[in-house]
């Protein structure tokens, strides 16, 4: 997608906590509408690379560049707009025990000073469409206890889409859940990045994750999830999806590339997600 613009950007970044590297001269781009998927053990540097993306830890050295803006040496009140454009899923969800369904997913709406709106009946309906989305309506006055894991995590996507951001990072979505619930909440980050053409970071240890991610999307005229066809670089249904696999050990990126060269990589350790 070369006219597609740089969303997210990390030149060398290198960062250590103590005498543990968390990044090790870490370089990447992601465009609108792409999609990576991180793999790797405990420790190996994935959420960290998410707070740096975030803002939430700051680089020892090297650069980073959220939506074409220089963040690397951003005080914490700089972030707050830029912020107000990227969705996050923490692991677990991440929900305030405190707030029911509906003030949780409707918090960054209320909590941006970007996207705060003066029309509170605006942000309701939001809301109520965001939950929709995922499926669950009928939960807006629950407490996240009353709730499944699955749903929880539903909820947490809700949260992280409800500003239409441009790109989203998901921590973990499916870790804990069964195979039946993790799908769908696979098939439900494919239904948000193909419907908003949104740049997507999902960290993972489950190898069905990145293949769906890779190899499917969704198809809005029958509103379903369906296998890409591949000819060539072509897919269909809808434009083809550019999806990237890292392997991180030890705060290194040890293997960027597509799924078929993730597959032929003969090295012990990143072949352990090649399943």
């Amino acid at each position: 997608m070369p006219d597609q613009p740089i969303v997210l950007e990390f030149q060398d970044v290198s960062l250590r906590f103590g005498e543990t590297p968390a990044l090790d001269h870490v370089s990447f781009q992601l465009l609108a509408g792409e999609t990576r998927v991180v793999y790797g053990v405990a420790g190996s540097g994935k959420t960290t690379l998410l707070k740096v993306a975030l803002g939430l830890v700051k680089p020892d050295s090297g650069r980073v560049h959220v939506f074409g803006q220089d963040v690397t040496d951003f005080r914490e009140s700089d972030w707050f707009d830029l912020r107000a454009r990227m969705g996050i899923l923490f692991q677990e969800g991440g929900l305030f025990d405190s707030m029911t369904v509906a003030d949780n997913v409707g918090y960054p709406l209320m909590n941006q000073r970007l996207l705060r709106h003066p029309d509170a009946s605006h942000a309701v309906e939001r809301v109520r469409e965001t939950l929709r989305f995922v499926e669950l309506e009928q939960t807006l006055d629950k407490f996240p206890s009353e709730l499944s894991g699955g749903m929880r995590r539903r909820v947490g996507i809700a949260r992280a889409v409800v500003t239409e951001p441009p790109m989203v990072l998901y921590d973990s979505p499916t870790a804990g859940l069964d195979p039946i619930t993790a799908n769908t909440i696979i098939n439900l980050i494919l239904k948000e990045r193909d419907l908003r053409n949104a740049a997507s970071i999902m960290v993972t240890h489950r190898f069905q994750d990145g293949h769906l991610m890779a190899n499917f999307r969704y198809n809005p005229k029958n509103e379903q999830i369906e296998h890409m066809a591949w000819d060539g670089m072509a897919a269909t249904p809808g434009k083809p999806v550019s999806t990237e696999f890292f392997v991180m050990n030890e705060g290194r990126l040890v293997f960027m590339g597509t799924q078929e060269e993730l597959r032929l990589v003969q090295d012990p350790y990143v072949r352990k997600f090649a399943k």
